[in-house]
């Protein structure tokens, strides 16, 4: 058990920033259940959805950021969900590119990795291990998306989501498994108590160059694409 509350250079829930957080929200007064849901939907919605410099960055740098993708999601997740007290651990995938596309397009969406590294987070409740994959989209962003698709009713992809239900997707928690991007997974990694020890074994098959021009091009482009869908009419 302690494995799953430990803090670690990504999970950096001492730091000041994550602990003025928790105390402002109040999240150790709830009760285990509410204290969860309250983290979570902190994390969906007032966490935008984006892209930052990299998938292995501490939580207070993703909390600064105000926006994260699935991994560092997951990594803020975890942070202020074992700085309450709430076990959780980490398991890695990979997901076709395919749900990227919209949020990145043309020769940069050609010249993407087939699969792309993935996360989500396992919550431990009463004995029971809970998936929460739905944390990704800000329901803002994925609200403007179903407007701007109201044909589609079962399966999407793209624009961040692959799910087989658009208009209705499972990304509500309350003692239930969440998902948003899930029907794009195509390798399995398994779990890992830590952010930190997935991206040890596993990293973004990028090489240096094109981890160069995704860190300060391709990411502002696909930021850019998100907020023009988040912010329209």
């Amino acid at each position: 058990m302690k494995n799953y509350l430990k803090e670690t250079q990504l999970l950096d829930y001492s730091d000041k920033s994550i602990q003025k957080l928790i105390e402002q929200k109040q999240w150790k007064k709830l009760e285990v259940v509410d204290r969860i849901k309250s983290i979570y939907n902190f994390v969906r919605d007032e966490i935008k959805f984006g892209y930052n410099t990299a998938d292995d960055i501490a939580a207070s740098e993703i909390l600064k950021n105000g926006f994260g993708q699935c991994n560092t999601k997951a990594t803020l997740l975890m942070t202020l969900l074992r700085a309450v007290e709430i076990p959780n651990r980490i398991h890695g995938f990979t997901i076709d590119k395919a749900l990227q596309k919209g949020a990145i397009t043309g020769i940069w969406y050609i010249l993407s990795p087939q699969n792309i590294l993935h996360s989500w987070v396992e919550v431990l409740v009463n004995k029971q291990w809970y998936f929460m994959e739905g944390v990704i989209l800000d329901k803002v962003y994925l609200g403007k998306l179903q407007q701007e698709n109201p044909e589609c009713k079962t399966t999407f992809c793209g624009f961040g989501v692959y799910t087989d239900n658009f208009q209705n997707p499972a990304i509500d928690w309350s003692l239930n498994n969440t998902f948003i991007q899930d029907k794009g997974i195509n390798q399995d990694f398994g779990v890992f108590d830590t952010p930190d020890e997935f991206y040890r074994k596993h990293q973004q098959k990028l090489n240096a160059f094109k981890r160069f021009v995704f860190k300060n091009f391709v990411r502002h482009i696909m930021n850019s694409n998100v907020e023009r869908i988040r912010n329209s009419k």
